[in-house]
């Protein structure tokens, strides 16, 4: 029996768009994402109402140099007036300028509150994504949240640079002109708008196709976008594995997909430019047939000479009708683009996770020492529903006290303090911090109390003070030297030149690993917190940087709550109290010399450690 062929893999691509990005479209209402865009707008209100008085001049000033053509060839060849020409050159003049000033006025004001509108708008949805949850971030690449801020709200402040907005003016305008060429020739008037409805179909068949292909394109950006922030972030590993020629591969793939999505808009594009323009010529070829129809019927010179300037305004009339339609084709194509980014900004901010219900320390709930800092009672929680990461956890931690927690890798214990800074909601169970229900509390507030030194250190771009003072609306320079030199990393940095305002390039990669791990403890040091979180801050360093970091740690605990993280058991020893996690549960708890005495999991791990390390 022949084996069955196995499916052929899918490429990157496909697999990214439903289930990397998942990109399902929103409500897509035009007037409803409009609406939505209403509050960003209205702080900037005088500007719009502004840009709005002005529009009728500028159309206005616009639609009435046809006529003053007319005027213009009356007065060359009817009533030969010099001095009735000059005037009209004078009014035509005059109407040039009037039109220059207040369309030069309308697009500024315009444009500017705008740009304030979607300042504020970029401003709200960076507000809203630092409000995340972790889990949030967890399945949602990077480029895709980038993508949200620059790229989708760049497109949608083009909606008032030369969107709908502005399109109101060619409404205006297109207005004027009907309302000319009726008073000039109402017969004239119908036949040039029979090629209308054949325009009106066009623009109602590219507009069912148009915001697809444009909510393709921001997709396909977003994409682009997390691809290559994946690939920076990890460019050391894609050098060191040799993958860079797999990586272009990938990309260059991505990117098709990203012109093949352009070239189906921009396929639209072309085509509705190109009816727009062909109804034009026509409308003008039958206007200029009517019209000769007409003059040859005239039989009164002076008519006849009187007609001619009607053609010719009317003939401007037609040009100047179809300019303000192909602009609206090509505005319209703007405001698609638009709209199409306003759906992926307003799907981010609906984006809400229910909240866990605030709870109170529960009555019946069992007595606490007046000593305890930190208690878990009865906690589960898991990242994906069915796959149990703590289970029925029950541990307290003094006041003062240091407690290492250890386990084997994904046994949960990173999940603990996570949980303790409401980073993620725990699912049963309370955790109390100073007696309080960290559910009843607000995620400042309780946070507040923490400071936390990670394993794998974040440090922004700036300067040391920057990264010390972290969270301090006005730095204090003595105290950040005074807890710098206190760990022992004043010297240092000193050494470098520039003492605590020496620079931080992206990341703290101007820094070493045991240096990063020391401005990170300076920084928990600095806020001066009740209990403090470490997640063995000595694991990725050599020796000689950890007895100094073990140095700077024993000054960061002394007399305060602390919870240790710890992967090298050899720094745990001297903890007050080791908390052994395994499988998600409470396995055993003592000091080091009580838990190698039992001979159990804590032993066995011990042993493990230091056969390996020998």
């Amino acid at each position: 029996m022949t084996a069955p062929t196995p499916p052929e893999p899918r490429s990157r691509r496909m697999l990214s768009m439903p289930q990397l990005h998942d990109e399902r479209p929103t409500d897509g209402q035009d007037l409803a994402l409009l609406a939505r865009l209403i509050p960003y707008v209205r702080p900037h209100a005088k500007l719009l109402i502004a840009a709005f008085m002005l529009m009728p001049l500028s159309a206005g000033a616009s639609v009435l140099q046809p006529y003053l053509i007319k005027k213009a060839i009356d007065a060359a060849i009817v009533t030969k007036s010099s001095q009735a020409l000059g005037l009209v050159a004078l009014w035509y003049g005059l109407s040039l300028l009037g039109e220059f000033i207040a369309r030069f006025a309308q697009v500024y004001t315009m444009q500017l509150a705008g740009q304030r509108a979607m300042a504020d708008l970029r401003a709200r949805v960076f507000e809203h994504i630092q409000s995340l949850r972790l889990s949030y971030f967890d399945r949602t690449p990077t480029g895709r949240i980038v993508t949200r801020v620059t790229n989708d709200i760049d497109s949608l402040s083009e909606f008032f640079a030369s969107g709908a907005v502005t399109a109101i003016a060619d409404v205006l305008l297109l207005t004027g002109i009907v309302g000319f060429m009726l008073y000039l020739d109402w017969k004239l008037s119908l036949v040039a708008f029979i090629a209308l409805p054949p325009l009106a179909i066009a623009i109602r068949a590219f507009r069912q196709y148009a915001r697809t292909a444009f909510r393709e394109i921001r997709a396909r950006i977003a994409e682009l976008n997390a691809y290559l922030a994946e690939q920076v972030n990890g460019i050391s590993t894609v050098q060191a594995f040799g993958r860079e020629a797999r990586c272009a591969a990938e990309y260059d793939e991505i990117n098709a997909a990203h012109r093949d999505a352009n070239r189906q808009s921009i396929r639209y594009d072309a085509l509705l430019y190109s009816v727009v323009e062909s109804v034009s010529v026509t409308s003008v070829a039958i206007i200029l047939w009517f019209a000769g129809v007409q003059a040859g019927a005239i039989e009164d010179s002076a008519a006849s000479a009187a007609y001619v300037g009607t053609v010719v305004a009317f003939y401007e009339y037609i040009q100047r009708f179809f300019i303000p339609i192909r602009d609206l084709s090509t505005k319209y194509t703007i405001i698609q683009q638009s709209l199409s980014a306003a759906e992926r900004n307003f799907g981010i901010l609906d984006h809400r996770e229910p909240d866990a219900p605030k709870r109170e320390v529960p009555a019946g709930a069992a007595p606490r020492a007046n000593d305890i800092a930190i208690s878990f009672q009865g906690v589960n929680f898991a990242y994906r529903p069915g796959h149990p990461v703590l289970k029925n956890l029950n541990l307290d931690v003094r006041r003062g006290e240091t407690v290492a927690v250890v386990g084997a890798t994904g046994s949960g214990k990173t999940t603990i303090t996570a949980l303790l800074l409401r980073l993620y909601d725990f699912d049963d169970g309370h955790i109390l911090v100073q007696g309080r229900d960290v559910r009843s509390m607000p995620r400042d507030e309780l946070r507040q109390q923490f400071a936390c030194v990670p394993q794998d250190v974040f440090l922004f771009a700036g300067t040391v003070l920057d990264n010390v003072a972290a969270g301090d609306p006005t730095p204090d320079r003595e105290r950040a030297q005074r807890v710098l030199r206190e760990l022992g990393v004043l010297a240092i940095l000193e050494g470098r030149g520039h003492g605590i305002d020496a620079p931080v390039n992206e990341r703290g990669s101007n820094f070493s690993a045991g240096e990063r791990q020391l401005i990170a403890l300076a920084r928990a040091l600095y806020r001066n917190p009740e209990i403090i979180i470490m997640d063995e801050a000595t694991a990725n360093v050599d020796s000689e940087t950890e007895a100094v970091l073990a140095k700077a740690s024993a000054k960061l605990v002394e007399g305060r709550t602390s919870i240790v993280i710890a992967h090298r058991l050899s720094t745990v020893r001297y903890a007050d109290r080791i908390v052994v996690v395994h499988h998600g549960e409470l396995a055993e708890q003592g000091t080091h010399e009580e838990l190698l005495a039992q001979g159990g999991i804590y032993a066995r791990l011990y042993s493990l450690h230091f056969t390996d390390a020998a």
